[in-house]
């Protein structure tokens, strides 16, 4: 076994990457306090081709030498918008007929394992901020809220590592059939 080089990974150069096509997913951040989690969001969005990432309220936009640090270029790489209120946000996906997921812990939130995408619909994710969660405006107005199952004493994953997990979910689930 020997490790590949990077030009031995054929990943595509900028160009290429925006031209190609895209996993039907949109990602919002709901006023995300760290500038390092806003940036893994943007390099995981990359490994995933996702469409683009919306960035709402108090959530940090490129360029910025901490999002950089973690993002590493993916910012250029990555469509993304700014709006000053997710509810904006949200009636932005749904003029484009987005079904809308939050990730979080309510009263009829679906376990992730039971969470079937259908890859014939335009997806977005909703994560909310790292306290407080998904402001409830938000969770009034999108379609259902998708709850990851965790077995120890922490209430929560850390965003970037939750979007980490959905990003795969939905690409296993939607793309089993040809791996």
């Amino acid at each position: 076994m020997k490790k590949l080089k990077l030009e031995e990974l054929n990943r595509p150069d900028i160009e290429t990457f925006r031209n190609q096509t895209k996993l039907p997913v949109v990602i919002v951040l709901d006023n995300i306090r760290s500038l390092n989690n806003v940036g893994s969001v943007f390099r995981t969005a990359d490994a995933f081709s996702v469409t683009e990432v919306l960035l709402c309220g108090i959530t940090g936009k490129p360029p910025h030498k901490d999002i950089h640090k973690t993002a590493l270029g993916a910012t250029e790489s990555v469509r993304w918008k700014y709006f000053e209120k997710t509810t904006e946000a949200i009636a932005y996906l749904k003029a484009q007929e987005y079904k809308i997921f939050a990730l979080e812990q309510t009263d009829t939130s679906i376990d992730i394992f039971y969470f079937e995408p259908n890859k014939n619909f335009k997806t977005a994710f909703v994560f909310g901020n790292e306290v407080s969660g998904v402001d409830d405006s938000v969770l009034n107005i999108i379609d259902k809220a998708i709850e990851i199952p965790q077995f120890g004493t922490k209430h929560s994953f850390n965003i970037a590592v939750t979007v980490g997990i959905v990003l795969w979910d939905y690409f296993y689930k939607t793309k089993k059939s040809r791996l």
